[in-house]
């Protein structure tokens, strides 16, 4: 009985008995859950499609999506970023439904000029509602090699990952009166394009064209979710699936001290916090523990 009990408090100080992480991802070739949706041209192909780049010029960006829409899932990509001057530029990872009160997922990867870090802004719309942006500076250069980014979407929560480090949870909060994503189904999308009138230092930075084509690179290609109809609003299958599971109900205490790591360290922005913007602190961020 004394042995059962010290492994149970072991497991509850290592975060084990609390949660979980998302199931490894699988690589695939891009054609497999993707293809492009606008600029074909402007999309190259490497390795029979194990890897792709999107390239944006003065004339056009570019941009794919999946060819399945989900209820829940695990979604990863592995991207390396513009490098070089990729002020203006907008490099873009999201899943989003497809009705005007839409729900939405994003990464979004905000260019900088030569030096300066890169910036990602996370946000989630729920509803046709978004403001509920948050910025981190990333902890290592983007541009140098591919990294993973991932969301874990399910009826209880969204985890945004960075190389499976959570910088961002959003729990469901519908007793709060919050809506929370859960019966829309959604689709991933990617793209690289041009926002110099906000994307860098609020559109003050522009765009270099000279430094054009800007290139990112892509690999990776992963989608474990549970496929729908765009009119979905339940699975087949909810409840069944293995991120539907208690221990993906919320992080474990490792990924918390995680979580609390880079939120001390490298958050820039946090709406939970703007207190012009809310001078009420919207409801689901205390549970959200975003206010740390």
């Amino acid at each position: 009985m004394e042995i059962v009990v010290v492994m149970m408090v072991v497991l509850m100080i290592n975060g084990g008995a609390l949660g979980a992480a998302p199931r490894k991802a699988i690589d695939v070739p891009f054609g497999r859950n993707y293809a492009p949706t606008w600029a074909f041209d402007h999309i190259k192909y490497f390795n029979g499609g194990s890897q792709i780049q999107l390239l944006l010029d003065k004339y056009t960006g570019t941009g794919f999506q999946s060819k399945g829409s989900y209820l829940f899932g695990h979604f990863s990509m592995n991207i390396k970023l513009v490098a070089g001057d990729s002020a203006g530029t907008v490099t873009a990872f999201y899943l989003s439904s497809q009705n005007s009160e839409h729900d939405e997922i994003d990464f979004e990867f905000l260019g900088n000029r030569t030096g300066q870090p890169y910036i990602l802004q996370t946000n989630v719309f729920t509803g046709g509602k978004g403001d509920r942006e948050q910025r981190i500076y990333l902890w290592f250069d983007p541009t140098k090699d591919f990294h993973r980014y991932s969301v874990l979407w399910n009826l209880y929560q969204i985890v945004f990952f960075v190389d499976d480090i959570p910088i961002r949870v959003f729990k469901n909060c519908k007793d709060l009166g919050v809506k929370f994503p859960f019966n829309q189904a959604m689709k991933m999308y990617s793209s690289l394009w041009n926002a110099d009138d906000w994307a860098t230092r609020g559109g003050l930075e522009k765009t270099d064209w000279s430094k054009a084509p800007f290139v990112a690179s892509y690999k990776g290609f992963h989608i474990d979710g549970c496929e729908a109809s765009v009119e979905a609003k339940f699975c087949a299958t909810q409840g069944k699936r293995w991120w539907d599971q208690k221990e993906f109900q919320d992080l474990d205490a490792f990924q918390f001290r995680r979580l609390r790591w880079v939120r001390s360290k490298f958050t820039i922005y946090n709406y939970c916090k703007d207190r012009v913007r809310y001078p009420a602190i919207p409801p689901e961020c205390s549970r959200d523990r975003d206010l740390f």
